[in-house]
């Protein structure tokens, strides 16, 4: 690597836009399209539907059963002005009810394309960690925010829920995964009471092995301190967290 440049290093290093440059007093015309076409990108995620039927068919092909559901918002409009709509089930929803430790919820979220490219892979992934759990067929669900899988998980008679959402597309990452555990699933939960891992997207960020291992011992420990959210450290090892401060 060339010395001409002091921040080659820091840009070879980094996603993030650093160091653009600039033609009189505006950017470079070379940086100034490749941030509209971040932007653009950005837009396009957020906006283009899931298909259902070809994610549906790839997580069957992984040798588990699967469940379509929606939130209350009636289009992707009205998702996005009413997130509150997004956390509550269709009306008329109905989703056979049995006796699971867990339902795993692949929820649209902000980023469809996230949920398309990364989903079935982080499911493969999960599933291999889950020997001693009875686990309620996989849930599909669009005009979904995380606590959709709350109310998911009463409908289908599952103590705890993962989900696996489409994170908000940035300028330099379109395809974010994350994936969300909540010990004692149901109405009302609070944030602070989850436990999120984020920015699952190989090779530029986590990957399905390391994410699903984390996961795995944050279900492991819920199980054994009754509990999830801040309180719960993905090490064992560290102190107990305060749910208060």
């Amino acid at each position: 690597m060339s010395g001409s440049d002091p921040l080659e290093l820091l840009r070879a290093s980094t996603r993030a836009r650093v160091a653009l440059g600039r033609a009189g007093d505006a950017l470079p015309t070379a940086r100034l399209l490749e941030l509209r076409a971040a932007h653009a990108a950005a837009r396009d995620a957020v906006h283009t539907p899931l298909d259902v039927d070809a994610l549906t068919d790839r997580i069957a092909a992984l040798g588990v059963d699967t469940l379509r559901a929606a939130g209350a918002p009636a289009d992707r409009t009205e998702y996005l002005t009413r997130p509150d709509l997004g956390r509550r089930l269709a009306d008329g929803t109905d989703l056979p009810r049995g006796e699971h430790d867990v339902v795993l919820v692949v929820a649209d979220g902000l980023s469809p394309r996230a949920v398309a490219e990364h989903a079935p892979g982080m499911l493969a992934e999960i599933l291999d960690r889950l020997d001693g759990w009875r686990v309620a067929p996989v849930v599909v669900a669009t005009q979904a925010r995380v606590a959709l899988g709350d109310e998911i998980a009463t409908a289908v008679g599952a103590r705890h829920v993962v989900v696996l959402v489409g994170e908000r597309p940035g300028m330099s990452s379109v395809d974010s995964l994350g994936l969300y555990f909540t010990y004692d699933a149901h109405r009302g939960r609070r944030d602070s009471e989850r436990n999120c891992i984020s920015n699952v997207r190989p090779p530029h960020g986590t990957g399905y092995a390391a994410a699903a291992t984390t996961l795995a011992l944050l279900m492991s420990e819920a199980r054994r301190l009754k509990l999830s959210g801040v309180a719960l450290k993905a090490d064992p090892a560290l102190p107990p967290g305060d749910a208060g401060s």
